[in-house]
């Protein structure tokens, strides 16, 4: 009673930080397929926004709140966000290709519809991805890496820890990770190399 809970944690991190290092560092998580792939495209070509949503199907372009034309395809199922400077943003595709399928397709309806467009230097902008590691102790995860962390739990319950430059990890204290912010699974695999052996110091037993 009237401890400091800084010191429980510090505390706690070092008992942690000990009973870890016997562990078997042998284990590691493995990515689940992407939860989501965020791909873009310049087309090359002004496009008419309006003109599009009267005569696409799928459409919806309400630019008093949203300047971009929201497109949608089932196969594959995934979004689009056009953009009047000719600028597309595709969403929801579960792989690379996936995502460079679903472009290309869009791409392909507005031509259709009379815009010249020329499919120009797609690029993964995002990947997003899970996997399922172990328990862990978010308390003290936050206090020790501090400056890494962002951690409300009033607010949400996981924390957002940003030790890799470009890749968020969203932690949550059952062992979930989320990753955002790769553009290849090479770089999802860095962070991974990276962020694990950090987790596993505050692994909860």
């Amino acid at each position: 009673e009237g401890q400091d809970p800084n010191l429980y944690w510090i505390r706690r991190s070092k008992t942690i930080f000990t009973q870890t290092n016997t562990l078997n560092s042998s284990i590691r998580p493995t990515p689940s397929p992407p939860i989501n792939i965020t791909g873009n495209v310049k087309l090359s070509c002004r496009l008419d926004l309006d003109f599009i949503t009267r005569t696409a199907w799928n459409t919806e372009y309400k630019p008093e709140r949203f300047r971009a034309l929201i497109m949608r395809i089932r196969e594959p199922r995934t979004t689009a966000n056009i953009y009047q400077s000719g600028s597309l943003v595709c969403t929801g595709a579960r792989s690379i290709d996936e995502s460079h399928r679903a472009a290309r397709r869009f791409a392909r309806i507005l031509q259709k519809l009379g815009f010249p467009v020329s499919f120009q230097n797609f690029k993964i902008h995002n990947m997003v991805v899970s996997c399922n590691t172990f328990p862990v102790v978010l308390e003290a995860l936050n206090l020790v890496y501090h400056q890494h962390c962002s951690y409300e739990p009033e607010l949400f319950p996981a924390l957002f820890f940003k030790m890799v430059p470009g890749i968020t990890a969203i932690v949550f204290v059952q062992g979930k990770l989320i990753l955002s912010g790769a553009k290849s699974p090479a770089e999802v695999s860095e962070a991974l190399q990276v962020i694990y052996p950090v987790l596993r110091r505050f692994m909860k037993h």
